[in-house]
């Protein structure tokens, strides 16, 4: 069964063709491509997706099933993503499965560790591990109140593209060791690792459920709204004609003057 699998949750917009073989086989990597670039993800998706397929010689028809990172992440870039799987299902008529874009890393760790990346606004999504598995939903906040939460429940260690961004904050956190459950801990959300997860339901074609994007806040961009209400002026008082003082024209004019209407030259 092969399954295409993607993520544009942060800066990297990564693409992944995984084919689930019968137990113990279990699922293999086809082809995949990542490109870093958070500002481009609506120009890149669909190119990698192309590269991918043809890399792996495969033909669209025979994707059975897609899975797309539901974020957390900004919201114009997990919208590439969500809209380009879901339109792509669409088109094939297969189901696309949404899962949590933290479980791409979260998902090849041991032990307590926290998964945080760039939420922007000088904040970080978050989530908190235990040996693969998340515990609790998904967060957003500032990288110091998310480093205290993580020591407050046990977390030791941190991963993931915003401890890069935010040094001090997770300073005091151990660093990934050398590999994971299954190779070393991925530094964005792993397509193939988000296709594992759901690799079950797939096999069991069990309803995917309604794709549901995780902003876990407010989009930057907001409705425009109405023109704001302008208070009347008050009408000016009428001024009477200046009278005038000079000799006139025969059409009423001062003498000199331009008639209404018209300009001096």
């Amino acid at each position: 069964m092969l399954v295409l699998a993607l993520d544009t949750s942060t800066a990297a917009c990564a693409v992944a063709l995984v084919e689930f073989g019968s137990p113990p086989a279990g699922p293999s990597v086809r082809a995949s491509r990542v490109v870093w670039d958070a500002r481009r993800h609506g120009e890149l998706l669909a190119p990698l997706t192309r590269d991918v397929l043809d890399t792996a010689g495969v033909r669209p028809p025979e994707v059975l099933a897609v899975v797309v990172g539901a974020g957390p992440g900004p919201f114009t870039s997990l919208r590439v993503g969500m809209v380009t799987g879901a339109a792509f299902a669409a088109a094939l008529g297969v189901p696309v499965y949404g899962v949590c874009s933290l479980d791409g890393i979260g998902a090849a760790t041991t032990g307590p560790v926290g998964v945080v990346t760039d939420a922007r606004r000088r904040e970080v999504f978050w989530a908190r591990y235990q040996g693969g598995t998340r515990v609790g939903e998904p967060g957003v906040g500032a990288p110091a109140a998310v480093a205290a939460q993580l020591r407050a429940a046990g977390v030791e260690r941190v991963t993931g593209p915003g401890t890069g961004l935010y040094p001090d904050a997770f300073a005091g956190f151990g660093t990934p060791p050398a590999g994971g459950r299954g190779g070393a801990e991925p530094e964005y959300p792993a397509p193939e690792l988000l296709a594992g997860l759901v690799a079950a339901d797939i096999a069991g074609g069990r309803d995917p459920g309604p794709l549901t994007p995780l902003y876990l806040r407010r989009p930057d961009a907001a409705e425009p709204r109405g023109p704001k209400p302008v208070t009347a002026s008050r009408p000016e008082p009428a001024r009477a004609p200046a009278a005038a003082t000079g000799p006139t024209s025969a059409g009423g004019t001062p003498a000199g003057a331009a008639p209404i209407g018209t300009m001096p030259v």
